[in-house]
């Protein structure tokens, strides 16, 4: 009988164990999980910068413009040679990035990634300048220079390495995040599909 009552107790006090046993594991596991979160969250918030990179443009153009009078018998011509120098940013606010960290999966979705910015600030100066009394340079044909001083730019800028240069920095902060991720074992997706080294350019 009492051979009965110590093998009892002994398989109770080893279920208790047992038990006490998994909630330390569980705790440890959560408490594991917390910290990686945190880490993952500063991480998000030092890659949270702006990306800025900066290039130089010059370039020469002429203008010309023709008021015409008298059913075009009369006209009063103006031109003068534009000389453009500018400078411009491609950049990139990761601070307003947008992302969720689900702890359960394990894995952090990028929602939404902003889109560069592109700004020019030109200095433009004009020489040979030629105008009539009854064609004057205005205000009016500033503007529409430097509006198209810009839009010539912005081409030359979508095709150039600094926008390139721009994505490469990009990229380069984003895979900070892919490969703390993936050291921890957590998945870094975006569109619904994991981010690997040889798909980040599906970031862009």
């Amino acid at each position: 009988m009492l051979k009965k009552i110590l093998v009892a107790a002994a398989a109770i006090i080893l279920i208790v164990l047992a038990f006490k046993y998994c909630e330390f594991k569980d705790d440890d596991s959560d408490k594991t999980t917390i910290e990686e979160t945190a880490l993952i969250q500063q991480q998000l918030k030092n890659v949270g910068k702006l990306v800025v990179t900066e290039g130089h443009y010059s370039e020469v153009l002429t203008y010309k413009n023709k008021q015409s009078y008298m059913m075009d018998m009369v006209s009063f011509d103006k031109k003068a040679m534009v000389v453009v120098n500018a400078d411009a940013t491609v950049s990139y606010d990761l601070r307003q990035i947008q992302y969720d960290i689900n702890e359960t999966t394990k894995t952090i979705t990028i929602k939404n990634i902003p889109k560069e910015e592109i700004k020019i600030s030109p200095d433009i100066k004009f020489y040979d300048v030629q105008q009539s009394t009854f064609n004057e340079f205005t205000g009016a044909d500033y503007n529409k220079i430097s509006t198209q001083v810009k839009a010539s730019l912005r081409k030359k800028i979508e095709k150039s390495s600094l926008k390139t240069n721009a994505q490469n920095r990009l990229l380069s902060e984003l895979s900070k995040i892919l490969i703390l991720t993936n050291t921890m074992g957590w998945t870094l997706q975006y569109n619904g599909q994991p981010v690997q080294n040889e798909n980040m350019n599906t970031l862009l």
